[in-house]
């Protein structure tokens, strides 16, 4: 089994040692996304338009994977403060249906280029 890179212009080029996505068989390990606009490499601002351009970063990739958001397994979400956790349940919901991934919310001290949101997951497809 080969492990697949997987890239796309539609989301942000990575910004160090990593790939967008790794591929091995039937699971994709997605790596984190910030709130980078893809086009401008520039972090949207504002928190609300940081959460919809990670997801939207995030399904560029799956996209790019051959995959679905409905392959999403798990993803965890990190917050420079967790009082916008109930905003990225909100905003979640616009990009994904019941039955939802599995998830966790960490709170973290800093994030890449001072973003205030970050995700990362991963898809098991058949």
């Amino acid at each position: 089994m080969t492990k697949e890179i997987i890239s796309t212009n539609q989301a942000p080029e990575a910004i160090g040692t990593y790939s967008q996505a790794v591929k091995k068989g039937n699971l994709v390990f997605l790596s984190g996304q910030i709130g980078l606009d893809p086009e401008t490499m520039n972090l949207v601002d504002g928190i609300a338009l940081q959460i919809h351009q990670v997801f939207k970063n995030l399904l560029a990739v799956i996209k790019a994977a051959n995959a679905q958001k409905s392959d999403i397994v798990k993803l965890n979400i990190y917050l420079t403060d967790l009082k916008h956790f109930s905003l990225v349940n909100q905003i979640m919901e616009e990009y994904f249906e019941a039955p939802y991934p599995a998830r966790a919310a960490i709170g973290v001290a800093q994030l890449p280029r001072n973003a205030l949101i970050e995700a990362d997951g991963f898809l098991v497809f058949d």
